[in-house]
């Protein structure tokens, strides 16, 4: 998938934008390399216009087919991942990119109760960074775990759990093909899929995340 290379927001008003910075071109340039695994589809999203002078974003999306022949393919995963850029530098980012993750997924309902969970599902995007050598510093987010009962005539499982991540940190360098390919392992974790090649038996539904890493 090809980001796209307008960025959402220049300076200079609502005029014709002048062109991207070469630094952020490179990033979104990285970016257009980034091939993501055959379970997830990724998709063009409105980037926020007011946090920075230049600014990108990708959705991603994880689903599985229904479990009645012609039903509607079931959400089990969807993400964000934003860049945001400063030529003049920001000083609390210290730096000129800043990255913006957001993963929510249905999770297993015993890890609502599970202390380490969320330590688990922070260590992921921890290690996919490093593990993708994706330069960076200033990493901070939240981890959030949420359990929902549904009462009467609303549609969907009873009892579900969802995990949400959110975090951003500050790219060292433009080589943002490695930050999004870390951000969407984790979001792959996040939806309980194998690894990449690994083929689970039964149904698409035992992928569904626990309290270990799939990578």
């Amino acid at each position: 998938m090809d980001p796209q290379r307008r960025p959402g927001r220049g300076p200079g008003g609502d005029g014709e934008r002048p062109p991207p910075p070469a630094e952020f071109q490179a990033a979104l340039d990285a970016l257009a390399t980034v091939r993501a695994r055959s379970e997830i589809a990724l998709e063009h999203i409105p980037a926020p216009q007011r946090l920075a002078p230049w600014s990108h974003a990708i959705g991603a999306r994880v689903a599985e087919p229904g479990e009645i022949a012609g039903e509607d393919d079931v959400e089990i995963a969807s993400g964000r991942f934003i860049v945001l850029h400063d030529p003049a530098g920001h000083e609390a980012w210290d730096g000129t990119t800043r990255c913006v993750g957001y993963v929510s997924a249905v999770t297993d309902e015993s890890m609502v109760d599970d202390t380490m969970f969320s330590e688990v599902a922070w260590s992921w995007l921890v290690e996919a960074l490093s593990d993708h050598g994706a330069a960076h510093h200033s990493l901070g987010g939240t981890v959030t775990r949420t359990a929902s009962t549904r009462f009467g005539d609303i549609a969907g499982p009873e009892h579900s759990v969802d995990v949400e991540i959110r975090a951003s940190w500050t790219a060292g360098d433009t080589d943002l093909d490695r930050h999004l390919g870390a951000w969407l392992e984790v979001l792959g974790n996040a939806a309980g899929l194998p690894p990449p090649g690994v083929h689970l038996l039964g149904s698409a539904g035992n992928g569904r995340a626990s309290g270990g890493s799939t990578s």
